[in-house]
């Protein structure tokens, strides 16, 4: 018996205005990332106000975040942007370079962004004499309320959608996602990747860092919590590649898959080739931080 999730009817713009001549609209993608940077900052706030939580008490002053905040925004547009542009589709960028600044059409890689925020977190670092290890922490733990949000987003968006499946939770997305893969008989059903990838690098990897910063002392031994954030997010996304649909570019009549690298019938996709060496980093700090002193 045929069973399946319908797609909620819900519209991608919380509301738009029209303002001389123009149509501003408010996205849940945008405010995924406004609430969830809002969110972080609270939990950065938070674990400042508490020097108990620290190897040799809070790292900077509290007065200091909106300098930081400037610094990881600038890193996400700017690194996610640029991540997309040359991950993904460098060549249609290429033939119109002024395209690349027109943010508002969609497009943004979180590796891109993730390496983006590094480059941020270094330089503040440096220019505001901050240990990069503590920062880097508690970064990692704020991370994860913005990707929990910003998944769900692609989600009510219905991009980034999985590939076709039987199971009974999957979900009858709208547009090119029930069209590719529909029969006469029975429509086209696909796992909710989206909502997969909110569970493990949002809700769970989010947790388990909360608790070990706030409860267990995790902010006390230096790199503990970045390298279980990098390790942690790159199984996660490992994980879900295997059913969530290839971007297109890596489909073709040649490659039905959208494999990104081949091993004979098998391969990996772009987004676990580009994870592999989150999970390597990863596991490297963790050994080495249980095992210092």
């Amino acid at each position: 018996m045929f069973a399946a999730i319908p797609f909620p009817d819900i519209s991608p713009e919380i509301f738009s205005i029209d303002l001389f001549g123009m149509t501003l609209a408010l996205r849940w993608y945008a405010m995924g990332y406004i609430v969830g940077i809002a969110l972080g900052w609270m939990l950065i706030k938070a674990a400042l106000r508490r020097p108990h939580l620290w190897r040799n008490g809070a790292p900077m002053d509290p007065a200091r975040l909106e300098d930081l905040l400037t610094y990881i925004v600038l890193g996400v547009i700017g690194g996610g942007r640029l991540g997309y542009v040359f991950l993904y589709q460098p060549a249609a960028f290429l033939a119109d370079p002024v395209s690349i600044i027109r943010i508002w059409e969609g497009g943004l890689s979180f590796h891109g962004g993730f390496a983006g925020v590094v480059i941020a977190v270094w330089l503040f670092s440096r220019r505001q004499s901050v240990p990069l290890p503590d920062l880097a922490d508690i970064i990692a733990v704020a991370a994860t309320p913005a990707i929990l949000l910003v998944r769900i987003a692609n989600f009510i968006n219905a991009e980034l959608w999985g590939r076709p499946t039987n199971v009974p939770w999957g979900v009858i997305f709208p547009g090119d996602a029930a069209q590719s893969c529909a029969t006469a008989t029975a429509p086209c059903v696909r796992h909710p990747s989206q909502l997969y990838e909110a569970g493990l690098e949002g809700l769970v990897l989010g947790a388990v860092l909360l608790l070990l910063a706030f409860r267990f002392g995790g902010l006390k031994k230096p790199w503990l919590l970045s390298g279980l954030f990098f390790a942690g997010y790159g199984m996660s996304r490992f994980i879900v590649e295997f059913v969530r649909q290839p971007d297109a570019q890596f489909v073709s009549l040649g490659n039905p898959l959208g494999w990104a690298v081949q091993f004979g019938d098998y391969g990996l996709t772009m987004g676990q080739v580009l994870t592999l060496p989150m999970i390597v980093i990863g596991l490297v700090v963790i050994l080495a931080t249980l095992r210092r002193r």
